[in-house]
């Protein structure tokens, strides 16, 4: 019935191996969507293993079997006949139970000897201010923690402010992949900025020893930039100016000081 797995994800030390059937009434026009997946959960490799048998339609979960209890668990009323009918078939029931055998522990060992299992990398991180709050009239602007490049998927990153942890105007998004086995979260921090405030970026994650800290610091923006640009060789030019119009006015002064000496000695004689 499942044979084979086709995803595998991390969390913690929790490996999970499951596979997914899907089931519809017409490849043209789908009214119904019926998709079951097997789940193994290993907890410190294989001392402990969990297997959920898990079935949805459309999307919502109806019953699961768990491994753990024994018997399968209803989710909705849909699913409830599904799950006492399942619960009465001991056979069925013991044969559930032992594909935490079959099925998990060789698919485990699979993983292990190509090198998937305790497989770890570290994210690299980066700190940008969104380029839409940049030049905005509001006082809140957009800083925005990149993640990415790391593996397992699980990983906490936090903000900062001058030292003070910010956590009310702090969102994340899913743990998204990347295509080549690494994962990648953006953590956003809604604040308003002022010259002389340090923000850090704060990633915890399996891999790291320590965590990563990056830190970001106001800079003057392109258009602030150029405004004081603009001021400075306006005042460089109007100091040119003055100094010119003061060094005219002061040979202008000698000038009629030297063309009256004579007229006054002249005077004098007379």
């Amino acid at each position: 019935m499942r044979s084979g797995f086709l995803g595998l994800g991390v969390l913690q030390l929790l490996l999970i191996l499951q596979f997914d059937t899907t089931y519809c009434d017409s490849p043209l026009s789908v009214d119904y969507v019926y998709t079951s997946r097997a789940e193994c959960h290993f907890m410190n490799g294989t001392q402990r293993v969990r297997l959920l048998y898990r079935i949805f339609y459309n999307e919502e979960e109806q019953l699961y079997f768990d491994s753990d209890v024994g018997y399968f668990i209803p989710k909705t009323e849909y699913g409830r006949p599904d799950a006492e009918y399942w619960n009465k078939d001991k056979e069925f029931i013991e044969q559930q139970k032992a594909e935490v055998q079959t099925y998990c522990i060789p698919n485990y060992e699979l993983s292990e000897n190509a090198g998937i299992t305790g497989r770890r990398v570290k994210p690299t991180a980066k700190v940008s201010l969104m380029p839409h709050y940049e030049d905005s009239n509001t006082d809140l602007q957009l800083l925005v923690c990149n993640v990415y490049g790391y593996y397992p998927s699980k990983t906490e990153v936090k903000w900062y402010r001058n030292g003070q942890e910010e956590t009310a105007q702090v969102q994340s998004t899913e743990p998204f992949q990347n295509g080549d086995w690494t994962f990648q979260v953006l953590v956003m921090l809604e604040t308003d900025v002022k010259k002389g405030d340090v923000f850090t970026c704060e990633v915890h994650h399996i891999s790291l020893e320590t965590p990563m800290r990056i830190d970001w610091r106001p800079q003057i923006s392109d258009s602030a930039k150029s405004k004081m640009a603009t001021g400075i060789v306006g005042f460089v030019l109007g100091a040119v100016f003055i100094i010119a119009g003061v060094l005219l006015y002061m040979r202008g002064r000698k000038v009629q000081t030297t063309f009256r000496g004579p007229q006054a000695e002249q005077f004098i004689h007379t």
